[in-house]
């Protein structure tokens, strides 16, 4: 087989292409050979309807994998949604009961306010009585001092005997 269109001496190299595809033909055709005998010899030929059932079952195993794997997707979902209301239900309890201690606290808290509250009022009481006390103290020193101021002067004008 004479080359074409090669166009002188530098076309060696599109030749060889032109083999090496050739070749490669050749080996496909062997191997669709091989594979139609393989075929002719194992392949089982089944009727249309038998064909069609077939069909239908691998579509429906097909589908069934896919069920299996969104179920599994979603048992892997609900085992996340139960581990994070479990953590809800741990902090729920945890801020509940950090709830009661401040609650108590602060009921602590008022009673201790209530009770100063009290011993102030008695201090105030006590500063009130003690402070009439002594206004009327002071009174009584005032008199007191009017008097001696009193007999200070009748004594002085008191001739001397």
């Amino acid at each position: 087989m004479a080359e074409k269109g090669g166009g002188g001496g530098g076309g060696g190299g599109g030749g060889e292409r032109w083999r090496a595809a050739i070749t490669n033909l050749s080996e496909m055709g062997a191997n669709l050979d091989s594979l139609q005998k393989l075929l002719t010899k194992k392949a089982v030929f089944v009727d249309e309807e038998t064909f069609a059932k077939a069909s239908l079952t691998s579509d429906q195993a097909r589908t069934i994998k896919a069920l299996e794997q969104r179920v599994e997707s979603l048992e892997r979902e609900l085992d996340a949604a139960i581990s994070a209301a479990a953590r809800a239900r741990s902090e729920k309890r945890q801020a509940e009961a950090t709830q009661r201690a401040a609650e108590l606290r602060a009921q602590e808290i008022t009673r201790e306010l209530e009770n100063t509250t009290k011993v102030f009022k008695l201090h105030m009481e006590e500063l009130r009585a003690k402070q009439e006390e002594i206004s009327k103290k002071e009174g009584e020193i005032k008199v007191l001092e009017a008097i001696i101021q009193t007999l200070s002067r009748n004594d002085s004008s008191l001739p001397d005997e």
